[in-house]
């Protein structure tokens, strides 16, 4: 097992978001006719992708340690401000490489999905929310799982089994699970089978989603007429495990999608979005490239 140098994994990745960027990316941009920027696209995806390689919950740190040990690399990086407004505006292509990546990864060959929530925070709980960029779209919710009240949102996400992200969305965090994950089931494939824990017990519910194609499997209540086998509550325990482990790499890597610590809406959305897409970019690596960004080897 060989080892790969942070300069190398710049590179590769680079080259892997520059490839699609020219191939497909530049097509789904509405930039007007005129000079491109010095600091390309490629360059600050690359960047926006590479900051949960390392350990950093800060954006403005990172930014400073790519000034300070990197700039060879990027000659042309933006300062904070910049860097921050570009971020933001190019969240929606991210998203869609990302949706690139979970294809080549066989996303679209699945049937069986992990679904779950996890609490956003963005402003403190007790701080004035009037002249915060939130008001009006983020909320006071309470996650059970944590027993915690909180204000912001909730991140509702499907993964496959292996834990690539296929659908996430964000709502406002006193939105019901189930309202929530009426957002993203419905860009599932027919005959697909979603594996989730009780929050999302509701037997009309899963009834309604099982005449769609969707077959939603969750442990029962106690006061249910109708329980699962003893065996079946038992694989539905190692699947949850699956599930709290696809959530785990969201919120470790430095920067947590729990945190953001984002000051306004767009920006909670863009680094939502990086940090997904970089989950996902480590797959792909670790799959096709057999580069394991975890600890910088590589397995031919």
């Amino acid at each position: 097992m060989d080892t790969i140098s942070i300069e190398e994994l710049f590179l590769v990745t680079l080259v892997l978001v520059d490839d699609w960027y020219e191939s497909k990316g530049k097509h789904l941009l509405n930039r007007t006719v005129g000079d491109k920027p010095t600091f390309s696209d490629s360059e600050m995806l690359t960047l926006m992708l590479a900051i949960d390689f390392f350990g950093f919950s800060s954006e403005r740190r990172y930014h400073a340690f790519i000034r300070a040990n990197y700039l060879k690399l990027f000659p042309k990086l933006l300062n904070q401000s910049e860097y921050n407004r570009r971020a933001r505006s190019l969240r929606y292509l991210l998203n869609a490489l990302h949706q690139e990546w979970a294809t080549a990864l066989g996303v679209q060959w699945e049937n069986h999905f992990l679904l779950d929530t996890t609490p956003v925070v963005v402003v403190g709980y007790r701080r004035d929310k009037s002249h915060s960029d939130f008001r009006g779209s983020a909320d006071y919710g309470y996650c059970a799982a944590r027993r915690m009240k909180y204000f912001g949102y909730k991140l509702v996400m499907l993964t496959t089994l292996e834990g690539t992200p296929y659908s996430f969305e964000l709502v406002p965090a006193n939105t019901d699970e189930r309202d929530a994950a009426d957002e993203i089931l419905d860009t599932l494939p027919p005959n697909s089978n979603v594996w989730s824990d009780k929050g999302f017990i509701d037997e009309d519910w899963q009834t309604n989603w099982q005449q769609h194609g969707v077959a939603i499997w969750t442990t029962k209540r106690e006061n249910q007429k109708v329980q699962n086998p003893p065996e079946f509550d038992q694989l539905l325990n190692r699947v949850r495990e699956r599930i709290e482990g696809a959530f785990d790499i969201l919120k470790e890597g430095g920067r947590s999608v729990e945190k953001t610590l984002a000051i306004t809406v767009e920006g909670v959305c863009s680094r939502i979005i990086a940090k997904i897409s970089s989950v996902t970019l480590r797959l792909f690596l670790r799959k096709f490239l057999g580069i394991n960004v975890l600890t910088y080897t590589v397995n031919p």
